[in-house]
């Protein structure tokens, strides 16, 4: 049965410092989740893809995506 990532952020947040001792089961999925991700050579590039795209866009405006996608204030 594969478990949901949130179910480790849920896990930890419920035991506190012994999450180290109850939270393995939870641990273990989110690694193979990882895991398969960052073994998957489609996502791989799509990854590379997408920041090659932003490098592109960063090299013409000097502007970094994420302050590109911050709104500005409507009134100052």
């Amino acid at each position: 049965m594969a478990l949901d990532p949130a179910d480790f952020t849920n896990c930890c947040k419920d035991s506190g410092i012994l999450m180290v001792v109850k939270c393995r089961k939870e641990n273990s999925a989110l690694k193979e989740c990882l895991t398969a991700y960052y073994n998957d050579p489609a996502f791989y590039e799509e990854c590379k893809m997408e920041y090659l795209k932003e490098r592109e866009e960063f090299r013409k405006t000097g502007i970094p995506t994420k302050k590109r996608l911050q709104k500005l204030p409507t009134s100052m």
